[in-house]
């Protein structure tokens, strides 16, 4: 297990499900691996995996922190099901009802969600326009506390942009509000990077370990943590983009299975690929694709629709697991 190498995998997913398929399907686990608890089951359509990293030797294994994670796969939300929707809010905020009682955050406890991403680019918009459609109540209760009815709580956001844009770091924004409103939990939103074309747009992740800007696309930076900010941080992401060099590997993948179910010689077309596992295989295609530049970032042309469907999600999700007023079992009202 402590051979299990997957760096050359770090900058390509920041979901905890794909990063344990990769650890089991090297092989070296041999099986389940130690210290990584998953259940999965699905409701309707909606794929649900839940998955808990228990100790460092499972998060060595596969490269995630510590904590608790769970997965929202739906890929027929490519559909632009107005149902389908509504149904994966509801699933949603039922899950972070959860995330919210297992990291302390009471009924009454102040809450600032944070849209990281830059608003100016679509696939990196996710949390600029989840935060436009959050239900805002905490100067409601700064300036009028005695007229807020029974069931809100006090909820801010901010969209803090991002180090290209201020010339400020993310991290230092969200800590000098931190300071100055004194919030008792942190909701970090942000775009994220995946390995499967399959799930870019339609899968959700919750974590309770935070969030780390840019950290899929290889930018790793100081991060919204506990440890940094001194209180709990839930963090949302979807993953919006895939790299180029992934999209290749699995064009490669299907065109073998393609041919093996055709029971064609493919030994003739692919030879030595053939002896290759899948780490192999995407480490050649990324030492073709680096030195000349093509490993870019790629996302559906369909990503402004898709990043607007999928932030309404969250949003309404979010406005009904925060406010106890808000029923939790019919968001659609809440959509905006």
């Amino acid at each position: 297990m402590s051979n299990l190498d997957l760096q050359q995998y770090n900058v390509r997913t920041d979901l905890a499900l794909e990063a344990k398929e990769m650890a089991e399907q090297s092989g070296v686990a041999g099986g389940p691996i130690p210290g990584v608890v998953s259940n999965t089951f699905e409701d309707n359509g909606i794929t649900i995996t839940e998955l808990e990293v228990q100790n460092e030797q499972g998060s060595n294994a596969i490269g995630k922190v510590i904590g608790n994670y769970v997965t929202l796969e739906v890929p027929a939300l490519r559909n632009q099901d107005t149902e389908l929707q509504d149904r994966v809010a509801t699933q949603f905020a039922k899950y972070f009802e959860t995330f919210l009682q297992r990291v302390g955050v009471g009924k009454t406890a102040r809450v600032l969600i944070v849209g990281l991403g830059n608003w100016n680019v679509t696939p990196d918009a996710l949390g600029p326009l989840v935060v436009e459609n959050i239900m805002v109540t905490r100067h409601f209760f700064e300036l009028m506390p005695d007229q807020v009815s029974p069931g809100y709580r006090a909820v801010s956001a901010v969209a803090p942009g991002v180090l290209g844009i201020t010339g400020i770091e993310s991290s230092e924004i969200v800590h000098g509000i931190v300071e100055k409103t004194k919030p008792d939990a942190i909701i970090a939103i942000d775009a994220l990077a995946s390995r499967s074309l399959e799930r870019v747009n339609t899968t959700i992740q919750i974590a309770d370990i935070g969030i780390h800007p840019g950290s899929g696309i290889g930018n790793k930076r100081k991060g919204l943590t506990k440890e940094i900010l001194g209180i709990p941080v839930i963090a949302i992401g979807v993953p919006t983009v895939v790299y180029a060099s992934t999209i290749v590997n699995s064009a490669l993948e299907l065109m073998r299975g393609h041919m093996a179910a055709n029971k064609a010689d493919n030994n003739q077309v692919f030879g030595l690929m053939n002896q290759m596992d899948e780490s192999e295989r995407l480490q050649l295609v990324k030492e073709v694709l680096n030195p000349i530049g093509h490993d870019l970032l790629v996302t559906p042309k369909e990503i402004d629709q898709f990043i607007e469907d999928i932030a309404n999600i969250i949003a309404s999700g979010l406005n009904a697991a925060l406010h106890e007023a808000v029923d939790t079992d019919n968001v659609a009202a809440y959509t905006h």
